[in-house]
Order: C-alpha cells, then sequence, then structure tokens
C-alpha cells in the first residue's frame, strides 16, 4: 500500500471511529440516564414517524409508547418492583420491544429468551433469570406451560389471547396508556441491569448474561454514527431480537435516529429481496451464515433492485465478503465482534475483507486493553513464559483474545448470572500480578497494519498429525467446492490415534460429486487439515442465531450404527472419499484401518 493511502485510510480510520466515541459521550456507570430515557426521548423527538414495518401494518413511534405505558402499568398492577425479573419468550414482533421497554419503565429486568427453546433448555432459561413471570406469544405459550412442573417459584405465564395462560391483550386494555412517573426507576444507575440476554449455546445449556443499561445504551447507539442512520432510514432487520446483534445492534441505532425498522417474525431466504425491496431498506442487519444461505439461492429478479446502502453485523467469512458484494450491490458492509458478555469491541470501518477490527500501533490501550496471548490447543489455556505470565502472540500467530477488566470504565464485565460461570471467564495475574482479563474463547490474529482476524472458537480447533487444524479454514475450503452449500467442521476421536480426526458435516446441492472432493481439497489444504470423515446432512444445525451447533455432531462421532446420516471416509487405498459401511467402522475401532 502506498503512502498516500495509508494517510487516507488512517484519516478515514479516526474521523470513523471519533464520530463513534461522541456518540458515547454521557454514557456512564454512575449515570442516572438510563436506556429507557434514551428510548422516550428519541419517541418525543419523532412521535408520528412509523417506527416498525411488520406483516403489511406500521406502527408510529407514539404508538408503540403508548402500548409499551400499557405494559409498565401491568407489571406495577402485578406488584412487581425494579430489579425484578419478568421472561420474554415470544417470536419477533414490535410487541416484543414494547413488553421490554414497557418492564423497564418502572426497572423490571427483561430476561430474553430464545423462542427456539421447549423443554429443558426453556425450564433452564426461565430458571436460571429467577423470573416473577413469563409473557409468551400465543403460538408457543403451551410449550411453557408444558415445563410449568421443572418451573422454580412458580412464575405465573401470561399470553396475548389466554391460549395457554393469562390474557394479557385483556388486561391491558383496562389499563392506562401514559407513562408512569420516572420515579418508578429513580434510584437506578448505569451499572444497575435492564436484560438478561442468553449466550447461544452451542456447547451446552445457555448462560443468562447479565446486561446493564450502560452496556446497552452502548450497543444501541453504535449502528448510529457507522451507518449514518437518520429518521429517513429503514433498517431491514430479520435477526432474533432476544440476541444481540439484531436486538441491540440492529433493533439500537433505529430506535435512538428516529429511523423505521422493518421486522419479519423470522429469516426467509425466498422472502429476503421482496421484503428490502418492497418496503424501501436502505440497511440491513446481517449474520455471516444469513448471507452464505442467500449466496445459496437462486438469483432473484429483486437482488439488486433495492436501496441498500450498508450492511452492519458479524460474522462474514472472507470465502463469501466479495461474492455477496458483488452479486446484490451492497455498497458496504461494516463488520463487528464482540459477545454478549464480552468487554471486547472491534470494528472494521473500512471493509477489509476478512478482517473483524483494527486496533493500529497508535490507540492500543486508548478505548480499553486488548491483547492477543499465546495458546496452547491441546491444554485449551494461554501459554505463561518462566514468569508465571502470559506471552503476546506474534504478528500473524493465532491466539487467545483477551480483555482487560476495568469496573470504572467502558471495559467493565457483568459476567452471569451464574458466579461460578462468570469466574470461568476471568483470566487472572495475565501481565502483572492482580490483573483480571476477560477470556473471549476465540483465536485471534492481528497483522502488521492493526487488522484482527477472527480464526477459530476455542474447543473447535484441535490436533491432527501434531499440527492444530482450524475449522473455519477447512470449512471455508470446503464451501468453496461445487454443490456444497454449508460446511461445518469438527474433530472425533479414533481410538489408538493421538489428538482428532476431522469430521465435516456438509450439506449439499446441485453439482457436487463427491468423487473431486479429495483431490480439490488436497490443493486447498495442508494434509493434515483435510476432513477424514464427510457426514450428509438435510439441514445444518444451527441455533437460532445461525451459529453452527457441534456438540451432538461431535457425540455422534462416526458411528455408522447410530447415524442415518450419509458417512464417506477417506481410503488411503483407493485415494478418495468411500462410503463408511459397518465392517469398515469395525476395522477402524480396531486400529486395522490407519490414517
Amino acid at each position: 500500500m502506498g503512502l498516500l493511502s495509508v494517510i487516507k485510510r488512517e484519516i478515514g480510520f479516526t474521523r470513523s471511529l471519533k464520530r463513534l466515541m461522541g456518540n458515547m459521550d454521557g454514557i456512564d456507570l454512575t449515570s442516572s440516564t438510563l436506556l429507557t430515557d434514551d428510548i422516550e426521548a428519541s419517541v418525543d423527538a419523532h412521535r408520528d414517524r412509523v417506527v416498525f414495518w411488520f406483516e403489511g401494518q406500521s406502527q408510529t413511534y407514539a404508538e408503540f409508547d403508548a402500548r409499551a405505558n400499557r405494559i409498565a402499568h401491568w407489571a406495577l398492577a402485578q406488584g412487581f418492583k425494579a430489579g425484578d425479573a419478568v421472561a420474554i419468550y415470544m417470536e419477533n414482533c414490535p410487541d416484543f420491544v414494547a413488553t421490554w421497554f414497557g418492564l423497564s419503565k418502572v426497572g423490571v429486568i427483561s430476561a430474553l429468551i430464545n423462542n427456539n427453546l421447549e423443554g429443558n433448555g426453556l425450564a433452564h432459561c426461565v430458571n436460571i433469570g429467577a423470573v416473577k413471570a413469563v409473557i409468551a406469544s400465543s403460538k408457543i405459550a403451551d410449550r411453557v406451560r408444558n415445563i410449568a412442573d421443572q418451573l422454580d417459584g412458580d412464575p405465573v405465564l401470561w399470553d396475548w389471547d389466554g391460549a395457554a395462560g393469562q390474557n394479557l391483550n385483556a388486561a391491558l386494555g383496562a389499563l392506562s396508556d401514559n407513562r408512569p412517573g420516572k420515579e418508578q426507576r429513580s434510584e437506578l444507575i448505569g451499572r444497575d441491569l435492564i436484560f438478561y440476554v442468553y449466550t447461544s449455546g452451542t456447547t451446552g445449556l445457555p448462560k443468562a448474561a447479565r446486561i446493564s443499561h450502560v452496556r446497552a445504551r452502548r450497543s444501541f447507539r453504535i449502528a448510529i454514527s457507522t451507518c449514518d442512520l437518520t429518521p429517513e432510514d429503514r433498517v431491514y432487520n430479520v435477526l432474533p431480537l432476544y440476541h444481540v446483534t439484531g436486538g441491540f445492534l440492529g433493533l439500537g441505532g433505529a430506535l435512538l435516529s428516529g429511523a423505521a425498522t422493518i421486522l419479519r417474525t423470522k429469516f426467509s431466504a425466498s422472502h429476503y429481496w421482496d421484503d428490502a425491496a418492497d418496503h424501501q431498506a436502505t440497511v440491513i442487519v446481517y449474520i455471516g451464515e444469513l448471507c452464505r444461505y442467500l449466496l445459496n439461492q437462486p438469483d432473484h429478479p429483486k437482488q439488486q433492485a433495492h436501496n441498500i446502502r450498508i450492511g452492519i453485523g458479524n460474522g462474514l467469512r472472507p470465502d463469501i465478503w466479495q461474492k455477496f458484494v458483488d452479486r446484490f450491490q451492497v455498497g458496504h458492509m461494516l463488520e463487528i465482534y464482540g459477545s454478549t458478555e464480552g468487554n471486547v469491541f472491534l470494528m472494521n470501518f473500512d471493509g477489509k475483507i476478512g478482517a473483524v477490527g483494527r486496533i493500529p500501533k497508535y490507540l492500543e490501550g486508548k478505548f480499553g486493553d486488548v491483547r492477543i496471548v499465546k495458546f496452547d490447543v491441546v491444554s485449551e489455556e494461554p501459554v505463561r513464559g518462566d514468569d508465571g505470565y502470559c506471552i503476546p502472540a506474534a504478528l500473524d500467530e493465532p491466539g487467545e483474545l483477551l480483555g482487560k477488566i476495568d469496573d470504572t470504565g467502558p471495559s467493565d464485565f457483568s459476567g452471569y448470572h451464574d458466579k461460578a460461570a462468570t469466574e470461568k471467564k476471568i483470566l487472572r495475574d495475565v501481565f502483572e500480578k492482580g490483573d483480571a482479563w476477560f477470556r473471549s474463547g476465540d483465536l485471534m490474529s492481528k497483522d502488521k497494519a492493526g487488522y484482527i482476524y477472527f480464526n477459530d472458537r476455542i474447543g473447535d480447533t484441535f490436533r491432527w498429525k501434531g499440527e492444530n487444524v482450524a475449522t473455519n479454514e477447512v470449512a471455508e475450503a470446503l464451501s468453496q467446492f461445487p454443490g456444497v452449500k454449508t460446511a461445518n467442521v469438527y474433530g472425533v476421536p479414533i481410538p489408538g490415534t493421538d489428538g482428532k480426526a476431522g469430521m465435516a458435516s456438509l450439506t449439499i446441492g446441485e453439482g457436487f460429486e463427491i468423487a473431486g472432493l479429495h483431490a480439490y481439497l488436497s490443493q486447498n489444504l495442508p494434509p493434515y487439515a483435510i476432513p477424514v470423515f464427510l457426514r450428509q446432512q438435510p439441514e445444518a444445525e444451527t441455533t437460532g442465531t445461525f451459529k453452527y451447533r457441534k456438540v451432538d455432531l461431535v457425540k455422534d462421532g462416526f458411528d455408522v450404527g447410530q447415524i442415518e446420516d450419509q458417512i464417506w471416509f477417506f481410503s488411503s487405498t483407493v485415494k478418495a472419499y468411500q462410503p463408511l459401511e459397518s465392517d469398515q467402522h469395525e476395522a477402524i475401532l480396531a486400529g486395522k484401518i490407519q490414517f
């Protein structure tokens, strides 16, 4: 890169960062201004503008506020007080937002529960939130009723028409739509909680992350300056509102800038471009796999007949980034990095493909201290030197990303509702005695220009033939092969071998030919990274936020006696993938087939 290009890059970067940080002025752990106050101020400034487009109907900011006020009065009528919690178990809709907004007006914490959960997983989330009531949509309220005997504290079930619980709409009809007095939340400050947001549950049962007003205020403001949002914008948001990307990053900027949000109950690849074009969307909110699903669809007549100028989200992998921009003519993709509970936030302002953010040398430690340290994938722990302290990773070397915990500033870490789970995410005595750092659980690398790249999740990377295998690298290579729609890569143990062998679960489409796959992978991956086993699934196993689930796949392994899906293994005899039969499976377990 030439000197002039570098200068232009740095000027653009510092301007973008300055605008973002300026938008965070006044957000403080001890401030009496809450997220609720921010939203009420936006309502007052934009009362007659549309806040939501949903299923052919529109709702104004004033109507939205009136609905939330009724919820607030309902909470008071139930005897709820500031600090109590209520679970919200609903699909995407305007009432989802009005419900938590209304509860926040009287200081009640909203536990935002994944609407795909049921049974033990649902009961677990309700219980760890210690909620006084559950507000469910009518379509799924019976799931709550079915687990009533598993719930602690006998929380009362309410749904919108009394299908399975008490009738919330009927109760709201008798209540005022005037704002309750601020005295109902007057004792709350920035560090107090507004939400429990649950982790995705990719590695087990979800954990309830504690989200304070100050953390929510920051998250809600991110898109305002970075996407240049104005009241004229329309943000198309199909991501779950119970999670941070859809519910905070996507929704928040629109709510606080007076823009309209185009909501859909859930993502539909076949309807995506109709919605975006017909509702004149100017901004989209994405997850990387959502973009991949869209690329796997046939051409759509409206895929370029839209007004979308920018996308904001996370998880956009380099193998599809440029393809998405070119095919769908979206002007700019603004990739961010963060986690529900974490204290590390990164943003790729200038669209460097593959990067999740950037910390140039001259800004290190200026906005929270973020480091990458050497990591041992076998012990799954950072490497420490002879002095007992962690060792910084070299440039371009994958290591664990850490964020220094500072309870007085923007790098605070509220943790989980479970104190033991919180402590597991804290690494102590990292660079000096007594310091404490948040463990991201992600392997990242940093180049000489300060760009930071996601390599893999800790626990996903595994060792085979004495080498580290990054599952994302393998998945990206597989996804480039004709006919492969999705690839979910993980490691499985083979008796008598060290480490774990690579296995990939694939969903495939037209044009897939297994015969040429191994030769293709041999040209694009080192030998140790090529999967030993392949599994063909009809649909990818994902969470509600489109993250791949691996727990059950790892548990299944390559046991053809328990798996109905087609399994292939690499046969060194024919140098190609072959169907795995029961006799071969037994031979592998007995050590008669070597890899």
